[in-house]
């Protein structure tokens, strides 16, 4: 990962690079952002710091993040419609668990030079304790569409103990593939997402194709 060259103004600030074009994507944002607290770490950096070094406001910033806990999560909301749209593209006779197998496995897809990005997030997210409880809500939000998916097609409602508890145990494997993959350096993401969704296939036996009560 190449760092961010910053230098300092006198009020010990750090100021944006000469010549440097405005940041102004949630993704760009939240890649200077990381590059920041892998430097100064995530408490030692200041919301204005990395504002300055994106060469915009602090106001500006705040129109794309509400507030600094939120900044490794970059577009976070539009990955979560667009994983959305993947399963409402699948075909109906698709198996549950395969259909949100192969979803979450999308949505964990990056372009090779992403993946040092990616993994400096995801330490983040899972090390800092004021990124882990915030990370709640994501999560939450992230189960609601998984929740969603698996309501709709065991037909019954969103709250029902069923959808809860795929979403709450897919949620659970993805995390225990991505400790996993944060350990092993040279470790597959998507491979390691794979493996723990098939040790879950056990555990949905005979769910497929059927209803349940609330």
């Amino acid at each position: 990962m190449v760092a961010l060259s910053t230098s300092t103004d006198p009020a010990g600030q750090p100021a944006a690079r000469q010549g440097r074009q405005p940041s102004t994507t949630q993704a760009e944002l939240s890649h200077i952002a990381l590059e920041l607290f892998k430097e100064q770490g995530f408490e030692n950096t200041t919301v204005d710091a990395v504002a300055s070094a994106a060469g915009i406001g602090r106001r500006t910033l705040f129109r794309y993040f509400p507030s600094k806990n939120d900044l490794p999560w970059g577009d976070f909301d539009s990955e979560l419609d667009q994983m959305r749209d993947h399963l409402a593209t699948l075909p109906e006779g698709t198996p549950l668990v395969q259909a949100l197998t192969a979803a979450v496995i999308e949505f964990n897809r990056f372009p090779a030079a992403e993946i040092p990005v990616h993994r400096e997030r995801m330490y983040l997210l899972l090390n800092v304790p004021a990124l882990v409880a915030h990370s709640t809500l994501r999560y939450a939000a992230w189960r609601q569409v998984v929740a969603e998916f698996a309501a709709a097609r065991l037909q019954v409602p969103l709250g029902g103990i069923a959808p809860q508890t795929i979403a709450w145990a897919f949620l659970g494997a993805s995390l225990a593939a991505y400790e996993q993959w944060l350990e092993h350096e040279d470790a597959d993401l998507l491979d390691l997402l794979d493996a723990a969704f098939v040790e879950m296939k056990t555990l949905f036996a005979g769910t497929e194709g059927e209803s349940h009560s609330t």
